[in-house]
């Protein structure tokens, strides 16, 4: 049988980046988190965390983190059919990895009404769309946003559209560097900007226009620091349309290439086994998202 005392202990580290926020939540002590974490190896034979900062989940740590999470999914539906064991009558909770720009721009609009009834709060992580599979497999979230279509075992993949982003830049960062006209052989010399180090939108435009050299280019993990730094004409940039209506219309920022924008496929990722809520939360976003996301 599972101690899920232990289990939950393994969950708190990786979920909170540490022993100290783990023994936090859980209202241990720090020792006393360690001391769950080394009974649990012993128990399995092998270790379940990487000892890093931050520490991270062996393979058979995600096995156990991933069925920790469908657990936890699977008690929320039987507190609801049998209401006496929510003891606190807490709300309920998932956590969830999107990326930054889906937070900026149509993720609030398409939950905000669901969250409210189903009394549902939210632990968001946020990844690149290109990466945040990463977090569910190591068991550390139960829905992901993300721009790969194959799910990890256990899970299914839904695509709720594409995200539609424009290559923009300020009038007057157009005028210091394409003063005679824009050149796409210019571009790979001319400052860019690029959210982090995951971040490959960019490389691949650039290589649609048949640019296969690096680039210069700002780091800036922040969607909305990315659009202030696009407007300031620090550099150009893939930024959501949905991010830049006002702008655009105002003539703050120009396509730097008009009518050529580059749509980003968006899946949602859940656990089969995750329980109703997770299924209704699927169900909603089927239909909501496509207010703000482009069909493919």
């Amino acid at each position: 049988m599972f101690d899920y005392k232990l289990l939950s202990a393994l969950a708190a580290v990786v979920e909170q980046a540490g022993f100290e926020r783990a023994a936090q939540v859980l209202g241990l002590s720090q020792s006393a988190i360690s001391q769950r974490i080394k009974l649990l190896e012993a128990r399995v034979g092998q270790p379940v965390l990487i000892r890093a900062t931050p520490p991270g989940p062996t393979e058979i740590g995600r096995r156990l983190l991933n069925h920790v999470q469908q657990v936890r999914l699977l008690e929320r539906d039987l507190q609801r059919q049998v209401p006496a064991l929510d003891e606190e009558g807490m709300p309920e909770r998932l956590r969830i990895a999107l990326n930054a720009d889906s937070l900026a721009t149509w993720w609030a609009g398409a939950v905000g009404e669901f969250c409210a009834e189903q009394r549902l709060l939210l632990d968001m992580v946020v990844e690149d769309q290109d990466v945040g599979l990463k977090r569910m497999r190591a068991g550390e979230v139960a829905a992901c946003l993300c721009g790969s279509e194959r799910p990890v075992a256990g899970a299914r993949s839904l695509l709720l559209g594409a995200m539609r982003y424009r290559a923009l830049a300020s009038p007057a960062f157009m005028a210091r560097h394409f003063a005679n006209g824009f050149e796409v052989t210019r571009l790979s010399r001319t400052p860019a900007l690029v959210f982090g180090p995951d971040d490959f939108l960019q490389h691949r435009y650039l290589a649609s226009l048949g640019i296969q050299e690096g680039f210069l280019h700002h780091l800036c993990p922040s969607s909305e620091g990315f659009l202030r730094m696009t407007e300031a004409g620090l550099g150009w940039g893939l930024v959501p349309e949905l991010q830049v209506r006002e702008q655009l219309e105002s003539g703050r920022l120009v396509e730097i290439l008009p009518d050529t924008p580059i749509d980003v496929p968006l899946y949602w990722h859940h656990w089969r086994n995750g329980g109703q809520l997770l299924g209704q939360l699927t169900e909603h976003l089927a239909t909501t998202a496509r207010q703000w996301l482009v069909p493919l």
